[in-house]
Formats: structure tokens, sequence, C-alpha cells
């Protein structure tokens, strides 16, 4: 009778010892599958890149300068956010260096709906989410250089956070042009930035950049 009794105890223990296998070889199946990918290591986000147009020689109100107002600003933020740059630089650079002429010029391209040719490509555009993107205001608008920029990529899924300097128009309403030339990116607001700041008040920059950012 005793022997009986010993051995059911040793099966019943044997049966719930193999339960409790079975349940934990099936927990662990559910990680490898469904919940397994919520636990994974999550990919790597994106990087943020500076791309700015900038003119050096006689500008309006600042005279004849050797760093461009908008390269400035575009530095300070690269500085501020870690961010990589790209400067869009003309395939065959012709813009004129003095003043009234580089505004005959940039409203013949505008008349023209141009699209003048850049002399390098983002290397592996793909791996940046965000995109700042500086220019001067030139005829109320982007340069149309710019606009070849922003043709030459897939901004699908990517911020656009977009900075430029002036003398007197602000952003010029640019922003609204972004949203319109890449419907498929997230365009943030604009940071309007005067051409003389940027050149003779560069703390006053530096902290508007940082109210910005935050």
């Amino acid at each position: 009778m005793m022997m009986k009794k010993a051995l059911a105890l040793l099966m019943a223990i044997a049966i719930v010892l193999s339960l409790a296998a079975c349940g934990a070889k099936t927990d662990t199946s559910k990680e490898k599958s469904g919940s397994g990918e919520t636990a994974s290591t999550p990919a790597a986000s994106g990087k943020t890149l500076v791309v700015y147009f900038s003119r050096t020689g006689e500008q309006d109100k600042v005279g004849v300068i050797e760093k461009g107002n908008t390269k400035i600003v575009a530095e300070m933020i690269a500085e501020k956010a870690g961010a990589e740059l790209f400067e869009i630089i003309p395939k065959n650079d012709t813009y004129p260096m003095t003043f009234d002429a580089l505004c005959d010029v940039a409203k013949e391209e505008q008349n023209k709906n141009a699209r003048p040719e850049i002399k390098d490509t983002v290397k592996d555009f793909d791996s940046y989410d965000t995109i700042y993107l500086g220019y001067p205001i030139w005829w109320a608008d982007l340069p149309m250089i710019c606009y070849t920029f922003l043709e030459s990529y897939d901004f699908s899924g990517k911020t656009i956070i977009p900075f430029c300097t002036h003398e007197g128009s602000a952003d010029a309403n640019t922003q609204k042009k972004i949203e319109t030339a890449v419907p498929k990116a997230t365009v943030k607001e604009i940071l309007a930035i005067r051409g003389q700041d940027a050149q003779n008040d560069q703390d006053s920059v530096k902290k508007q950049i940082e109210n910005w950012l935050k």
C-alpha cells in the first residue's frame, strides 16, 4: 500500500515538472516571435544635417563680406544641434560679387524658374532624419538653387527646419513655399535672422538660435 502511494506521489511530481517545462518553453517561443520585437534594441535614430546656401562679396546693409550671412548662422546652428554641415555650391558659380548685379541675376533666375546645378551631393542622404535648410531671401523667395536641392532628394518622412537671412523681408513666407515643394516632409517653424546681425551682433543671433532650438 505504501509502495503504491509512493509511486503515485512520484508520478504527480513528474507531471508537475513536465508542465512547468512546457510553460517555460512556451514563454521563450513567444519572446522569439511577437513580443521579442518589442524587447529588441531599437534602430539608431537618424542623423541631423545643416544644409545652407550663402554668398560673399557685396551684400545689402553689410558691405563686402568674406563669410556669408547665412553661413555664419548655419555654423552656429550646427554647433548647437550637433549636426553635420553641407554647403550648396553652384556647379558653375558665375554669381556676381556686386550686390546690384547679383540682384539682377537672382531676378532672372526667378523669372525663368531656373534650377541651377549643384556641385556636390549629400552622401548617404537617407541616414538623415532632420535637415536644417538655410538660405538668404532673394526677391521674397528662396534662391532657385535651393529648389534644385529640394527636388534632388526624397524627403518623405523627413523633417525640414528652415532658417533664412534677410534685411527687412523677414521669412517672406518661404516656409509655405518649402511645404509646397516637398509635401511629404514635415516643415517646422522658420528662423529669420537679419544679415547685419549675423555680421555685427553674433551674441544676439546665438540667443535667437538657442530660443528657437528649444
